[in-house]
């Protein structure tokens, strides 16, 4: 071959390096932090769940077993004979659907008129709210107390309900969502000559269905578990709400009734799961459907 044929032959291009191998050790990576954080998630209930069918001698039994060894109904049949179980359900749907609703409403004007009106002194009432977060809760347990009990309201469900009507974090949530609608709708609306509550009502709110959504499951969830502050105010026994009525009925003798609390814990996390699970799916049907028309 001579010099010049060597020189028209085309010159060997080093392959280049399996980009494919690198991706996949990456992806591995991921999906191992996935799974471990869905282990760390799920086993704690799933702990709960399988001791709710445990005797209280296999759970107080050393080391502890993960699996039952006689599987029993029995924490649930006591919890629903020994707790009053409808009664104090009852209870905490109702105080926690009234704390819930109380707060889309009025998190959502606040929000409302702090993203969206001008008035003299907004952003100096926004910070005070976000000032009132870093107040921690136990503070303001005795002088909250003395309010309510010179408004009478001690052992009443609104004792439960008013101080929780309008949560700061929902004021945040819904006027940080609200900053993002865009101001050439309420314009047009106010030029048409709507009110600002039709404004409001009709445009706003529509347009918030995602915060409105995401501000009932951080609602709900504390309003249904909490524990203190209904123990501090209610006093009747028939108004107790479900975790007092566990915390109170669970104490024994000599050491606490495990089954009867692992057995309430199950039924009090099954109404959140599922109002997560209703709200989880409204959340991605308005997102897809912003999405569309936008």
């Amino acid at each position: 071959m001579t010099t010049l044929e060597a020189a028209r032959q085309p010159t060997a291009v080093p392959a280049p390096a399996p980009r494919s191998r690198l991706v996949w050790v990456r992806r591995s990576w991921v999906y191992v932090l996935l799974v471990l954080g869905l282990l760390i998630t799920v086993v704690p209930f799933l702990w709960m769940l399988l001791g709710s069918i445990k005797t209280q001698q296999e759970l107080v039994q050393q080391p502890p077993t993960w699996l039952p060894a006689n599987p029993t109904f029995d924490n649930y049949s006591r919890m629903w004979s020994k707790l009053d179980f409808p009664r104090f359900f009852l209870n905490s749907a109702v105080i926690a659907s009234l704390i819930t609703l109380s707060n889309l409403i009025f998190t959502s004007m606040v929000g409302y008129a702090l993203a969206k009106l001008r008035f003299f002194g907004r952003d100096k009432l926004f910070l005070l709210v976000l000032g009132t977060l870093l107040v921690p809760t136990s503070v303001t347990i005795v002088p909250l107390f003395v309010l309510i009990a010179k408004l009478g309201l001690v052992d009443t469900y609104w004792a439960v309900i008013l101080p929780a009507a309008a949560a700061p974090v929902g004021v945040f949530l819904m006027r940080q969502f609200m900053l993002s609608i865009p101001d050439d709708l309420i314009e047009a609306g106010r030029v048409d000559g709507a009110s600002e509550f039709f404004i409001f009502w009709r445009i706003v709110m529509p347009l918030s269905v995602p915060a409105l959504a995401a501000n009932a499951i951080i609602t709900f969830l504390p309003a249904w578990n909490a524990l203190l502050w209904p123990l501090v105010v209610l006093q009747s026994q028939e108004k107790y709400t479900l975790p007092v009525a566990l915390a109170i009925f669970s104490r024994g003798q000599f050491q606490a009734d495990y089954g009867l609390l692992m057995a309430g814990s199950v039924v009090l996390v099954l109404p959140v799961i599922g109002l997560f699970l209703i709200l989880q799916k409204r959340f991605t049907q308005s997102v897809a459907m912003t999405g569309i028309k936008g």
